[in-house]
């Protein structure tokens, strides 16, 4: 009896898949990925737990709220979310983002319910903007709604659907908004160079990092190459000048700056040996150890781990890295998963690229194909920055890594940018039917004429609903 219920039970799921019309691979790797955030919460947040007089099994049950809630989000996206409905909201993205960074930046708390406070008290740092009591993270918004309003407006200057520069080229000393250039400059220069600087003042490496997302998904629109050398121009152009204007004055406006030069200029130095140097009971050797003890401690859990890890519930590290379960959630889970673990990771991030370059190739809007190829660059690469970062190949970013480091808006940032992809791609999905048989038959029959016979079978597995 106990047999048969069992068979049951998995016919009962497998029926649950089938009925995902999204890509299921994608679906699969979202399950994957707050799988490993319940676990990760309910073991590296010990050091938190203790600070705020609670414990880890409570950050693990709040854990599972928000990935039902997030799974909630991209249910919700994905299966009510066609297109007319995302560009529609789309649209808005620049509008939004400019307006949240610009309360970000200038501490502007008089209204009640949108104050803007320090990531960590006393820090400098301003990247959470607390809206009806519910602590926001800007930054991680801005990304999703950047790339977002991007794909609208290459989808909208394609099909010249440009009615609000065509209105302002009325006025003489807009004309030049009538042209090509001038509606490019309108529609994604201007917005680009605004953010970007708008974040920068914030935060350095990821100003960086949008710009570099906000490209790709301008070249995935085909937008002609002499904007985009534009583009590249004045960003370069924008960086140095701010780089230079804090150098010269020392605005406070940019400390960020500061702290990027210096994060960049120390990389290469080893703070071991610089121990070494000092004094031990100083202030120069107190600043030493406080300013790389995250670094050090990271690099401990990654070489601990060994082969399978320590074992849930068994790092060090979490005592000594304040940030582990964000900033440095990939070393905790190699400290205790092992390198079993490290690849599992790099594999889920890896296979979503896979994943998105088919569903872009199957999509038939400028829109949907910019949407999901931004998304998934956006995902996927901020993934590789933090695990860079967390192996000591790059320098300090603050990226966490997407769904998995601690973070409630965040993770439901990434909520709302899966829900898209899944939507689009249950719209190509029989596209990408087609073309994963083809490369099954391929492996299976090689390119000469004896798949020809398995051809009806192709197309009853696409025409399948």
């Amino acid at each position: 009896m106990a047999k048969s219920t069992g068979k049951h039970k998995a016919l009962r799921f497998s029926d649950l898949i089938d009925k995902l019309e999204g890509d299921k691979i994608i679906w699969i790797i979202v399950f994957a990925i707050i799988v490993f955030s319940i676990v990760g919460m309910a073991s590296s947040t010990s050091l938190l737990a203790r600070l705020n007089g609670t414990s880890r099994l409570d950050y693990a049950i709040k854990q599972v709220y928000v990935a039902l809630s997030g799974l909630a989000v991209i249910w919700a996206i994905y299966k009510f979310g066609k297109v007319g409905f995302l560009k529609f909201f789309a649209k808005f993205g620049f509008i939004a983002s400019v307006f949240l960074l610009v309360l970000l930046d200038s501490h502007f708390d008089k209204i009640p319910f949108l104050k803007p406070i320090e990531t960590y008290r006393g820090s400098g740092t301003w990247r959470t903007i607390v809206m009806f009591g519910v602590p926001v993270m800007v930054y991680e918004v801005v990304k999703v709604a950047m790339v977002m309003y991007l794909a609208w407006a290459l989808q909208a200057l394609k099909n010249k659907e440009t009615q609000l520069a065509d209105k302002l080229a009325n006025f003489g000393w807009l004309r030049f908004l009538s042209s090509e250039e001038g509606r490019v400059m309108f529609y994604l220069g201007a917005p680009m160079v605004i953010v970007f600087l708008l974040e920068l003042a914030g935060s350095n490496s990821s100003a960086i990092f949008l710009g570099l997302v906000m490209g790709f998904t301008v070249i995935v629109g085909n937008m002609k190459w002499k904007y985009i050398s534009h583009l590249l121009i004045a960003g370069v152009i924008a960086l140095g000048l701010v780089f230079g204007l804090q150098k010269l004055t020392g605005w406070k406006f940019l400390t960020r700056v500061t702290t990027a030069i210096s994060r960049v200029s120390d990389f290469h130095g080893d703070p071991i040996e610089e121990l070494h140097k000092l004094e031990p009971g100083t202030l120069a050797f107190q600043q030493v150890l406080d300013g790389s003890k995250q670094v050090i401690s990271a690099k401990v859990a990654v070489s601990t781990g060994g082969l399978l890890g320590k074992g849930p519930g068994k790092s060090t590290q979490r005592y000594i890295v304040s940030v582990m379960y964000e900033d440095y959630m990939y070393s905790f889970i190699i400290e205790e998963y092992g390198l079993v673990g490290g690849i599992l990771i790099l594999m889920l991030y890896g296979t979503l690229l896979a994943r998105g370059s088919i569903i872009v190739r199957n999509c038939d809007t400028v829109f949907a194909k910019c949407a999901v190829a931004g998304l998934v660059a956006l995902i996927s690469c901020q993934a590789l920055l933090h695990i860079l970062v967390n192996v000591d190949l790059m320098p300090m970013t603050g990226q966490n890594l997407p769904m998995i480091s601690h973070g409630n808006s965040s993770f439901l940032c990434f909520c709302v940018a899966f829900g898209i992809i899944l939507s689009i791609s249950r719209m190509a999905k029989k596209k990408i039917a087609r073309e994963t048989a083809e490369e099954m038959m391929n492996a299976h029959f090689g390119t000469g004429d004896e798949k020809s016979d398995t051809l009806n079978d192709l197309d009853d597995f696409e025409s399948q609903d």
